[in-house]
């Protein structure tokens, strides 16, 4: 098990003292806290200097939270908008198709799955809330690394490696992937055929957030003996109509030329 940093859990302590909306001096802190007085403003110098406090306009020896505070909180709620709205939507296009809907965001080259709502006739596969697999190896993940600019990708993902594989239909060269990349930001659909599990296959598409950018990625997965071509393109169209239908719910307005938004 991973050791607790003592410095760094003093500092989250000094943190959810303000948690009430107080304004606190070092010596405040010093004798809440117990801690010696010389520690306590090393801390909170580093905590002001990172914007978690700030000095308060009127008593500068005095702290309040800062505007970091502010973005995470933001950035938490925005978290929890999505997962909200995303488990909404894919109730509904598991209950359309009869097969498992997900719904995923990039961390890196990994796609983390944050909704997963399994058909009425559940099959064991490789993807579960909070799993990461690798983006490459599954339709979530190609649709999130294709709305990647090439700059990033290439970052992240340069043409002239090799990538791990999950099972024997994995894409393992960096060059096949950039290029199936291309296709998937020319359709707005990505695909995966046995590459994070032999008996799977799925079908992805973008969701995007007010401003137009790629937030997640919302897929149809199902066992690949049930796959037939009529099932395949209700899947696709059903995948389709889950990301705008989410997309929706975050705020995405098309814009009126057609063109999806940004990537």
């Amino acid at each position: 098990m991973a050791r607790n940093v003592p410095a760094l859990n003093r500092g989250l302590d000094i943190l959810e003292l303000f948690l009430d909306g107080a304004e606190l001096s070092a010596p405040d802190v010093a004798q809440r806290l117990g801690l010696p007085r010389t520690s306590v403003h090393e801390l909170l110098a580093t905590l002001a200097e990172r914007a978690y406090l700030a000095p308060v306009d009127a008593f500068p020896v005095r702290y309040r939270l800062g505007t970091r505070v502010v973005q995470l909180g933001a950035a938490f709620s925005n978290q929890l908008d999505v997962i909200q709205e995303a488990t909404v939507v894919a109730r509904q296009v598991a209950a359309a198709t009869d097969e498992t809907a997900n719904v995923g965001i990039l961390d890196g080259v990994q796609v983390v799955y944050v909704v997963k709502v399994e058909s009425s006739r559940p099959v064991r596969m490789v993807s579960a809330v909070g799993r990461r697999l690798p983006a490459h190896c599954t339709s979530l993940g190609k649709v999130l690394l294709a709305a990647l600019s090439e700059r990033v990708l290439a970052d992240r993902i340069p043409a002239d490696g090799t990538l791990s594989a999950m099972t024997p239909y994995s894409i393992t060269s960096a060059k096949l992937l950039h290029e199936q990349l291309l296709t998937v930001r020319r359709d707005g659909l990505a695909v995966e055929e046995r590459e994070s599990d032999q008996d799977v296959c799925c079908v992805a598409a973008p969701v995007r957030d007010h401003t137009g950018d790629v937030v997640a990625a919302l897929s149809v997965s199902a066992p690949i003996m049930r796959r037939t071509p009529q099932l395949w393109q209700d899947w696709a169209g059903q995948a389709r109509l889950g990301a705008a239908q989410l997309s929706a719910r975050l705020g995405h307005r098309p814009s009126e030329n057609g063109a999806a938004g940004r990537s």
